[in-house]
């Protein structure tokens, strides 16, 4: 069936997010204010401590308030410490009592059998105690806001994660044996790394080992061009399969997010997503995002979607005129792919044949625990550093994200490399994910204000060409992926999309993270995932009852979403498509710049 066409310009043309006015009555702040609030946000790394003492001055003036919540506290604390008592003198006995106290099942610290000798068990369970009554000392106190208790409460695992027995030489039994039996070498490798590490954080040096996964030598080897090139974009498209003759006639544009390096979908030949849709027939084309700087601070959310996401769609109808185009998003791409759908939902265009959304948000009321950064405070706190330096440097986020993770992401790791002495081996996710990038100060204020802080996009406020963009308005057929313990975008966060889209939507729930549930290639060992697909005028069912009735099924979802796009692509297959010579090989340039 042709497909009506649509010129490079038209959509070229089209997005511009324009800036709401600000009140006339209302000042900007002054250069002065912003400055100093971007030294402080350089020494904080950029959580705002106003924000802080907003939320502990909400717990704090409650939790004066409530006498009963005090009486509770003390009983429980009294409870706890007769438990332990009793847990001790047993021990001590050598009676070996049962535990007072399990960790929760995220919590992998203390399941050595080293820990479970007195008097290791002692200190772990005395830790456990301590830990739930603070849990219980921060929450359900009455009047509190949502947001401020979960800032609270986050504060005090901090703190009792920075006091756990696990970060001391003496109260840590590994250590203590490992110094004994090593005659204390291994403190001698955990200063070298440790000495190591400063100088590449001083620096501004990649990590260890990651030397050995670099682009286009080691990973992102996908052959392919450069096809178009921008100031924002270079577009990849990839070359077909050896030999493969014919392919699908639907090509596919993949949208990654510009806060990351593309190439974590063409990681290693072996579990590089690129080269499995390439080897399944398809006609790939990635987005490469440019790396901005300071002289970038004005570009925008706008200006990420004409010049990014449209810029790529006009190119690829060259390519393959008159054909539709499968499209795929991953993370804030596919949120920025859906602004791009939902407007051209409603033209009359019949441009995109399907999408696909990888661990992505259109919703974000309930964001995970990245929604403990993000109030007004925070937000003008980062505006203010973004607004000294033009750009935020994605180091200066690594902060808070290795923060919600402080068990597994600082002390665990800083116990093995410095107290142990033992570095994990680098891996090519890894490598990647310390290959950082950085946001121009423009766009990055747009994101967190239009959708995280506001919503914007989801409740139908967010402009595209001074026109409101609705979501419902997406018409192609919807692939969505999210991940199980996914911190950035939490599946039932990533869920939503079912309560706005009116089209057909087949949700794919999959074992692992944000990163390494879509980096889940066939033969991938200990993967699984859930699927179920809701057909147009299916009623909503909630997330917990989607679950209880969805497939339960071992493997990797790839095999899923590839049988998934066949049924979707409804044209004969092509012959194969060869990127002309274009700008350079892939990975091309940008990918390459720090």
């Amino acid at each position: 069936m042709a497909v009506p066409s649509i010129t490079l310009t038209e959509l070229t043309e089209r997005g511009g997010v324009p800036q709401a006015p600000a009140p006339p009555d209302i000042e900007p702040p002054t250069p002065l204010d912003r400055f100093l609030h971007a030294m402080q946000a350089q020494a904080t790394q950029g959580i705002s401590p106003t924000s802080l003492a907003l939320a502990h001055a909400d717990w704090l003036l409650n939790l004066l308030q409530s006498p009963g919540k005090w009486h509770r506290l003390l009983q429980k604390a009294w409870t706890k410490d007769l438990r332990w008592l009793d847990y001790a003198r047993r021990s001590t006995f050598g009676k070996a009592p049962a535990p007072c106290i399990e960790p929760l099942a995220q919590d992998r610290r203390f399941r050595s059998a080293a820990w479970q000798r007195w008097p290791y068990d002692l200190m772990q369970q005395a830790f456990l105690l301590n830990q739930q009554w603070w849990h219980n000392a921060t929450t359900g106190i009455d009047g509190v806001s949502r947001h401020h208790e979960d800032v609270v409460a986050f504060t005090a695992r901090q703190l009792l994660d920075l006091a756990s027995p696990l970060n001391f030489v003496a109260t840590n039994p590994e250590v203590s044996e490992a110094a004994v039996r090593e005659a204390g070498a291994n403190f001698v490798r955990g200063a070298v790394n440790l000495t190591d590490d400063v100088w590449r954080s001083l620096t501004g040096s990649p990590p260890q080992g990651s030397e050995a996964f670099r682009p286009g030598i080691e990973v992102a080897v996908t052959p392919g061009r450069v096809v178009f090139r921008n100031h924002l974009i270079e577009l990849i498209q990839y070359a077909p399969a050896e030999g493969c003759a014919s392919v699908y006639a639907e090509p596919m544009l993949i949208v990654p997010a510009w806060i990351m390096k593309y190439y974590i979908l063409d990681l290693s030949p072996g579990n590089s997503l690129v080269r499995y849709l390439v080897g399944q027939g398809h006609t790939v084309f990635m987005i490469s995002w440019r790396n901005p700087d300071a002289g970038d601070r004005e570009l925008g959310m706008d200006d990420y979607l004409r010049d990014g996401v449209m810029a790529a769609l006009g190119h690829i109808r060259g390519v393959a005129p008159g054909q539709r185009i499968n499209t795929a998003g991953y993370c804030l791409g596919g949120t920025l792919l859906s602004i791009a759908v939902a407007s051209l939902g409603c033209e009359g265009e019949a441009l995109i044949n399907s999408m696909t959304l990888l661990a992505a948000q259109t919703d974000f009321s309930e964001a995970g625990e990245l929604m403990l950064f993000i109030d007004e405070s925070q937000v003008a706190f980062l505006e203010d550093l973004m607004w000294q330096q033009g750009y935020l440097d994605n180091r200066q986020m690594a902060g808070a994200f290795r923060l919600l993770r402080s068990n597994d992401l600082v002390w665990s790791v800083a116990v093995n490399q410095y107290l142990l002495g033992r570095r994990a081996p680098m891996t090519d996710l890894m490598a990647w994910n310390a290959d950082t990038t950085r946001m121009p100060y423009r766009m990055h204020s747009d994101y967190l204000r239009k959708l995280f802080l506001n919503n914007d996009l989801f409740s139908g406020r967010y402009q595209v060409d001074g026109r409101p963009v609705a979501l419902g308005d997406m018409r192609a057929p919807l692939f969505t992926v999210a991940t199980m313990t996914d911190h950035v975008s939490p599946w039932r966060s990533v869920y939503k999309i079912h309560l706005i889209s009116s089209c057909d939507v087949h949700f794919v729930l999959t074992s692992g993270g944000h990163n390494a549930g879509i980096v889940s290639e066939p033969g991938h060992r200990g993967r699984h995932y859930y699927t179920a697909r809701r057909r147009p005028g299916d009623c909503y069912i909630d997330p917990e009852r989607w679950l209880d009735q969805a497939s339960e099924r071992d493997g990797s979802w790839w095999p899923e979403w590839v049988q998934w796009l066949g049924t979707v692509s409804i044209q004969p297959r092509v012959p194969a498509r060869v990127p002309q010579d274009g700008l350079g090989p892939a990975p091309g340039s940008y990918v390459l710049q720090r």
